[in-house]
């Protein structure tokens, strides 16, 4: 299971148009929903949904396709198997 904490973190990921993404983000927003409910478990399909800090809008990273995480400043490459 995730930690839900709401630290701010960094990531660089491909985007599902193969475009890359970089930003600030945090887990466990909750503020800004509708109250609407996704029709699948982020989770098994290897996504985690987070809230983009830049924009201020809810984004899903891919799992798969995640390159980078900086977190408190420590940058962490993600390496392919």
């Amino acid at each position: 299971m995730l930690a839900r904490n709401k630290r701010i973190f960094g990531a660089k990921f491909m985007k599902k148009n193969e475009e890359l993404r970089t930003g600030s983000f945090k887990l466990g927003v909750t503020k800004y929903l509708s109250g609407g409910k996704l029709k699948y478990d982020p989770i098994e399909k290897g996504l985690i949904p987070v809230f983009d800090m830049n924009i201020n809008e809810y984004r899903m990273i891919n799992l798969n396709t995640l390159i980078e995480l900086t977190i408190k400043g420590e940058k962490i490459e993600i390496e392919d198997d």
